[in-house]
């Protein structure tokens, strides 16, 4: 008989023994066990959450959950992937919570939850939650639960204002949003009164002890893996990067201080081990710590790591990850195309990418996965031709090399410098004209579904006019037809879905995220798209708006 998952859980970190008069707490994952227990984010704050003793914290995934309190008072869910909404609703159903924020009363927990979804934008999402958490949750999970215990007595609206006055709490409840009319804008978006914050701000750490696993298991996704965060948010800044603007400033954990230790606790456990970060090689002294994972001591561990930046794919590099069990690396180039890259703010040149590919090869490694994208703002054909080009010319610098392009079509996202665009209709056509050309070099390619980038898009942009249609869709199957079949039931009551996902956007329309303050003001934005589109030919029009 297999064990139970938990069983075969190594913990990094000591759990508390609740006092008597704990907090009962339930934290979910809206997934399978295995997809949550590797999310790095779900486990520091289960982590952050069990350490405390005036909580008494109980997991809860799809599949598998722990003994659960029979009243718990704090719901929380980490939410990681959009699709993911559908398994929230659920999850709240089976506890016995009503799914709308506004129908619950005293007797139901606050429902609260954070991740990348909620802290992009999380209006579509925001009636389905008591309490939002913004940002980084080093310092704010514990100045949020300190603030629950200071109202635990309280009743639920009391709870609601107080919770409101801490950085990054965001009550969704307290704020109105009203509308041009019912299909079209957004007019305005205030809080009820005075007392409460008119912009809630993301909450950004600044420490240089960045995140480590809290436990390693071998039932998860990637088995046994520990994780190490080198680096958080991107020193690049690509225009459509939600991963970079939304968690600037670019921050590097300390190589003596953070990344050794952690190394050494994880690697009493387990000898897997993957860097983490959008920009891994740019840590300053990422030199320093490939040399000390190239010590003898270290020989049978297995490293992985996130997407590397092309120009620090070097020779040594190459040779450490594949004598560490790594076959290939991944590098996001998102086009052949020099003039596109110029208008992502990508810096990057194509014998740059053809040198990352002749070192990896020269260092043993078997392969490289590019990461591109159809349908870029001011994107033309030629642009495509020259990522065809780009990958013939990749095949011919390092023969026997494995290439893979894999590719998704650009989606705005918000608090970026693209997120006053729409999706690109003719971007399913690109992706086919790839996938032709490519398959005529007989290199693999794997677009991204066009669909999938459709419903993404009605996600990262839509407004709290969307919760009715997800509620819907859920009941029809998560399928883009049960997407289209929602719209057409309640035209009238909000926008089409071209308004949200191919519309361009005009700057100076409220957008569904006004009052929610990301790390850069607005201004700096619209000042990187005008200087975008200076690069694009049909960027004028775009720029002088």
């Amino acid at each position: 008989m297999t064990s139970h998952p938990f069983a075969d859980e190594r913990l990094l970190f000591n759990p508390a023994t609740p006092d008597a008069a704990a907090i009962p707490t339930i934290f979910a994952f809206p997934n399978e066990y295995t997809v949550g227990i590797t999310s790095l984010g779900y486990q520091i704050v289960w982590a952050t959450l069990a350490v405390r003793s005036d909580l008494e914290v109980s997991r809860l995934f799809t599949d598998i959950r722990e003994q659960l309190p029979r009243h718990p008072e704090l719901v929380g869910f980490s939410f990681s992937w959009e699709l993911d909404y559908v398994n929230i609703l659920n999850l709240l159903e089976s506890l016995e919570v009503p799914i709308w924020a506004s129908k619950r009363d005293e007797n139901h927990p606050i429902v609260f939850g954070g991740g990348p979804v909620l802290t992009g934008n999380p209006e579509p999402f925001a009636d389905f939650f008591d309490v939002i958490l913004l940002g980084d949750g080093e310092n704010l999970i514990d100045n949020f639960i300190d603030a629950c215990q200071e109202v635990r007595k309280a009743d639920r609206k009391t709870k609601l204002r107080h919770l409101a006055k801490i950085p990054g709490v965001y009550v969704p409840s307290l704020y109105e949003v009203t509308y041009v009319d019912v299909t079209g804008a957004i007019e305005s978006i205030q809080p009820i009164d005075s007392d409460i914050p008119s912009q809630v701000e993301k909450q950004t750490y600044r420490g240089n002890t960045l995140s480590a696993s809290t436990v390693v298991t071998e039932k998860a996704a990637w088995e046994s893996i520990y994780m190490v965060e080198v680096v958080r948010s991107c020193p690049e800044m690509c225009r459509f990067c939600l991963a970079s603007y939304l968690t600037l400033p670019f921050r590097t954990a300390s190589l003596e201080n953070s990344l050794i230790p952690a190394i050494e606790r994880g690697l009493t456990v387990t000898n897997r081990m993957g860097l983490l970060g959008a920009s891994v090689t740019q840590h300053p002294e990422f030199d320093a710590l490939l040399d000390y994972l190239s010590q003898p001591k270290y020989d049978d561990v297995r490293l992985s790591l996130a997407s590397v930046r092309t120009n620090t794919v070097t020779v040594k590099l190459a040779e450490i990850l594949s004598k560490r069990d790594s076959r290939s690396i991944t590098i996001a180039v998102e086009s052949g195309s020099d003039r596109l890259r110029k208008i992502i703010n990508k810096k990057l040149a194509n014998d740059e990418i053809i040198q990352a590919a002749v070192n990896a090869k020269s260092g043993g490694l078997k392969g490289i996965k590019l990461y591109g994208m159809a349908g870029i703002p001011g994107e033309e054909i030629a642009d495509l031709d020259d990522t065809v080009k780009m990958m013939r010319d990749l095949k011919k610098a390092a023969p026997g090399l494995r290439l893979t392009l894999g590719c998704s079509t650009f989606v705005p996202k918000a608090h970026t410098p693209f997120q006053w665009f729409g999706v690109n209709k003719d971007a399913e056509k690109r992706l086919k004209f790839l996938d032709k050309e490519l398959r005529k070099l007989s290199l693999e390619f794997r677009p991204e579904s066009y669909n999938w980038s459709v419903i993404q898009a009605l996600l990262s942009r839509g407004d709290r006019r969307l919760s009715k249609l997800l509620e819907l869709v859920r009941h029809y199957g998560d399928t883009l037809g049960s997407y289209r079949r929602a719209f057409k039931e309640l035209r009238g009551q909000l926008p089409e879905m071209d308004f949200y996902v191919f519309q361009e956007w005009e700057l100076e329309r409220v957008l569904p995220w006004s009052h929610l303050k990301g790390p850069l003001p607005e201004a700096t934005l619209k000042k990187h798209l005008a200087e975008a589109m200076s690069h694009s030919k049909y960027g004028s029009a775009i720029a002088s708006w």
